[in-house]
């Protein structure tokens, strides 16, 4: 193994598991917004204001989190050949993530515009669809189950 290989897999690692942290914690702060009553606007103000700084650097995170894992794949080549189905079965799961980045910041969105229809216990919910798919992700990566 080469001590670039380790480098960009330590690195991967680290940003993945950033981006993932922000991504457990945001869905709890919708689950606080959720329960915010209407007359408490510095309340809601600030979890707001958490929850899109929160965003914002999840985000951050999640571009060399998906850089250092193509290097890995097409710079590297982790994954190529037979008998690596797991690969596949982590990308699907990968565009999942980026989709359910994405939704978040749907949800936060439609939270500034006083437009969330989801109760707190929808989103208690919600939030642990992350952790599902970083436990298979990680399932996946360390055992390679095919």
């Amino acid at each position: 193994m080469s001590s670039a290989y380790l480098w960009v897999k330590a690195l991967h690692i680290v940003f993945v598991a950033s981006w993932f942290a922000g991504l457990f914690y945001l869905p709890r702060l919708f689950v606080n917004l959720a329960m915010v009553p209407a007359d408490s606007h510095a309340e809601r103000e600030r979890l707001l204001l958490m929850a899109h700084k929160l965003y914002r650097f999840s985000s951050m995170l999640m571009v060399p989190a998906i850089a250092l894992g193509l290097w890995l794949w097409l710079g590297i080549g982790i994954g190529r050949g037979p008998g690596n189905g797991w690969l596949h079965a982590k990308l699907a799961l990968v565009v999942g993530v980026i989709g359910y980045h994405h939704a978040c910041r749907g949800m936060l969105r439609r939270f500034e515009k006083h437009d969330n229809q989801r109760s707190h216990r929808w989103f208690r919910v919600f939030n642990e669809v992350s952790v599902l798919l970083f436990t298979v992700i990680v399932i996946l990566v360390v055992v390679k189950p095919f």
